[in-house]
């Protein structure tokens, strides 16, 4: 019997790492008040949806792209805010996390559709649910740092490596650890990253006082090797039962898509479960952090390279500050974006979003 997609999808939720439970419920009081930051990633997401939808819908005559998630504009401090933040409370907790943007067969779609999706039976038509985060990162740029770093701290650890294998260092390192030793003897360029060892603080005789800092210097460089080198196609873990929540009610194939300046990046959210569901790949083709940009929460990054380069170029878009004055007097400043074009592969999103291959 053919297995479907809500099952698969509830099957993965069940084998995460992560304790989930299906049945958690959103609750908290409404925030009282909005921040800059959080207005300017608003606004930066705002146009990481429309950048994903007009790539779509200028590429593709077979296929439209509609905004569907949540598009208000509202913010905390705003008048009526606080039964706003009720209500989408009690549609996480029914409905789940409405995707940002849905993908139909065109002739699936009217003009009052092409406006607002009210209609539950034009939703389980949907051929795809995509999933839109933003970052405030050059993905190319990034990846270059991050490998001319990695390539430096190799070098590092290699020259380290070598005047603690000259004498008189070798023989002293040989008597105190012999361990520590073979294994910092056996290391390459490909091996640094996986050595471990303590480094101890000797002091007696100018020798030792000489190694036990070669030795602190080389346990800094493989630090910096430990360190993530790659950035993420971010969901955050409690989205997880909730977007689950939303496939259960619809059935319709869900999609990350991480929109950066320059590229963006799609990968199924059936494969982000696979993955994590694997202790081997943390730590290697993902982790799992907090951050600023998502309010502190738990955050689930996999590794960029994982998933395919869906938009392989998008033009910068034009910035700038505005102002919001609040009830009280308050000021906040915030940037939106506008304009920008992102450039659709249409291998990709034929094969991996249409077609689901």
């Amino acid at each position: 019997m053919r297995v479907s997609y809500r099952e698969i999808i509830q099957s993965l939720i069940s084998e995460c790492p992560f304790g989930i439970d299906m049945d958690a419920q959103v609750k908290g009081n409404p925030p009282t008040m909005a921040s800059s930051l959080f207005l300017t990633n608003k606004e930066q997401g705002d146009w990481a949806e429309e950048i994903v939808l007009r790539a779509i819908n200028e590429y593709s005559e077979e296929y439209r792209a509609l905004k569907y998630g949540r598009a208000d504009s509202m913010a905390a401090g705003d008048p009526g805010f606080s039964e706003f933040y009720t209500s989408y409370q009690n549609e996480l907790n029914t409905v789940g996390k409405k995707p940002d943007i849905l993908i139909f067969h065109r002739e699936d779609v009217t003009q009052i559709h092409a406006h607002s999706i009210q209609n539950e039976e034009l939703v389980h038509s949907a051929i795809a649910a995509i999933e839109v985060r933003s970052s405030s990162f050059l993905s190319t740029k990034y990846s270059a740092f991050m490998d001319e770093r990695n390539r430096r701290a190799e070098s590092e650890c290699e020259r380290i490596r070598n005047l603690i294998l000259r004498e008189p260092y070798s023989e002293t390192l040989k008597e105190k650890s012999p361990p520590i030793h073979k294994m910092i003897a056996e290391a390459s360029a490909d091996t640094f990253k996986e050595l471990d060892f303590r480094a101890s603080s000797w002091s007696s005789s100018q020798t030792l006082r000489e190694l036990s800092k070669y030795l602190k210097d080389l346990k800094s460089q493989i630090k910096i090797l430990h360190k993530r080198d790659y950035l993420g196609i971010v969901p955050k873990v409690e989205d997880i039962v909730l977007v689950n929540r939303w496939i259960q009610n619809f059935g319709v194939p869900h999609y990350y898509l991480q929109v950066f300046f320059d590229k963006a990046y799609v990968i199924p959210f059936r494969n982000i479960l696979e993955l994590i569901a694997d202790p081997k790949n943390e730590g290697v083709i993902f982790s799992v952090e907090s951050d600023v940009k998502n309010q502190g929460k738990t955050t689930i990054k996999v590794d960029i390279s994982v998933g395919k380069e869906i938009l392989r170029r998008i033009d910068m878009p034009e910035h700038q500050s505005v102002l919001k004055e609040l009830d009280r007097g308050r000021l906040l400043f915030y940037v939106t974006f506008k304009g920008g074009k992102g450039y659709l592969d249409s291998t990709i999103f034929f094969q991996d979003i249409v077609n689901g291959t």
